[in-house]
């Protein structure tokens, strides 16, 4: 023992472990560390249960605060199945002889995907929707060749941040469209006035962040022959025509919406799908049906572009892992509405948002929806005094408000993002409109 030591020491250039740690003050490493007593099991989960108490959850208080993770009604039934040791425990499915019930799950989860989007094939799945963002954005560096990637300015700050960070090691060039006024649509002359020759892809989002849907058929043809990506909030894509029908060559998207409760921000399920042509260079992996040595249907990883597989340095991402998981309480949340109940909570989404947003509307001080565009659940508010304050005022009564525009928007001073979902009764409703129109 003694002689590794020494071994170790003499490989690291040191005389003694002493030596190792001579980084640290003397006065933290000297004596023994001041550390309680541990204390008996049930003890310890008082004091937990204390301290969590002091959290406010979207079950102990209406929550309109949407921006991309949003608190919808999961079924009971997805926790009870995903809860089942060979969805639980399950990563990567490397052996499929032993994998089979997770392989298909996730090909259930990429069937949907696709149904969804209109498009040919998806991968299962990326880290969030930032990433799949951001991975698309390099994969149309890799299909054109080109280094420009064209984004609406109404887009979140921190999916925006992502990008730019992806976008440094390969100079890929990130510049923004911006928004019109009215709708709160993408400009379209302000795009075609941006778009050039060393244009990769466009990137559009319906909803975007203001709430409204895009004309994804207008922008398409105005960009020609680049790329377009487009993000999507899957659930209103039950009621909306598919990107892939409309011109959408890559679709990305936050999948947390469907099985996957908001859990303090994560984790998260990254969509991500795109033509049959592109399929070579999708990152991630995708699971594809085949049949066994006995013609019996059976289930793979048919593509393994990651480069931890025998991909390595002509990888298409160095995404090393997935959100399993959460792919397949998507795919088991969306199997257990179906088509009829995905278009019922997509409509009653709608139909909340549209409620509010005139009841917010109807208010002195305040008006609502700033944006006359189509909305889904979201949509945003303007009011007269400083928004900051009518935040606190909210949290006062009890109530999360939506998400400020502010710091990020110059023209939307005193503006905020308002969500509401199914998970919102018609007293939540009031009660947001009550304190609204009792702020002074």
């Amino acid at each position: 023992m003694a002689s590794e030591e020494s071994e170790m020491l003499e490989e690291l250039g040191l005389r003694s472990v002493e030596e190792l740690f001579s980084d640290i003050p003397g006065e933290v490493r000297t004596g023994p560390l001041n550390i309680e007593k541990g204390l008996p099991e049930k003890e310890v989960r008082r004091n937990v249960m204390e301290i969590l108490g002091k959290n406010r959850t979207a079950c102990d208080m209406p929550n309109f605060l949407g921006a991309g993770v949003y608190h919808h009604y999961i079924p009971a039934a997805v926790f009870e199945m995903i809860s089942r040791s060979e969805f639980y425990s399950s990563y990567t499915p490397y052996q499929p002889e032993i994998s089979q019930g997770m392989l298909q799950a996730l090909f259930e989860y990429q069937s949907f995907v696709c149904e969804l989007t209109g498009m040919d094939a998806a991968n299962s799945s990326m880290y969030d929707a930032s990433t799949a963002l951001a991975e698309a954005a390099l994969m149309s560096v890799r299909i054109s060749g080109k280094k420009k990637i064209l984004i609406p300015r109404a887009m979140h700050w921190e999916k925006r941040s992502v990008l730019n960070n992806y976008a440094k090691g390969p100079g890929l060039h990130v510049d923004e469209v911006q928004y019109d006024g009215d709708t709160g649509m993408i400009d379209i002359s302000d795009l075609k006035a941006k778009l050039d020759d060393q244009t990769s892809a466009v990137y559009l989002e319906s909803p975007n962040l203001f709430g409204v849907f895009e004309n994804i058929a207008e922008v398409k043809e105005a960009i020609g022959g680049v790329l377009l990506i487009v993000g999507a909030n899957p659930l209103s894509l039950a009621v909306a025509e598919a990107p892939g029908n409309l011109g959408a060559d890559i679709v990305v998207g936050e999948g947390q919406i469907f099985g996957n409760p908001m859990n303090f921000g994560g984790p998260l399920v990254g969509i991500f799908a795109c033509r049959k042509e592109h399929i070579r260079r999708m990152p991630g992996r995708m699971i594809g049906a085949t049949k066994d040595v006995h013609g019996r249907r059976a289930f793979t990883m048919a593509l393994q572009t990651r480069e931890q597989h025998i991909r390595r340095e002509k990888a298409t991402s160095n995404i090393c892992t997935n959100e399993s998981l959460g792919s397949v309480a998507f795919a088991i949340h969306v199997a257990i509405l179906g088509r009829v109940g995905l278009r019922k909570v997509a409509k009653e989404n709608i139909l909340r948002s549209r409620y509010l947003a005139k009841e917010i509307g109807s208010l002195e001080g305040f008006a609502a929806p700033v944006f006359r565009g189509t909305h889904f659940n979201e949509f945003v508010v303007r009011s007269e005094a400083d928004y900051s304050k009518v935040h606190e005022h909210l949290h006062w009564k009890g109530i999360q408000g939506g998400l400020s525009l502010a710091s990020n928007f110059q023209k939307l001073q005193n503006c905020a993002v308002f969500c509401t979902t199914e998970t919102h009764t018609k007293e939540d409703r009031d009660s947001l409109i009550k304190a609204l129109e009792g702020f002074s």
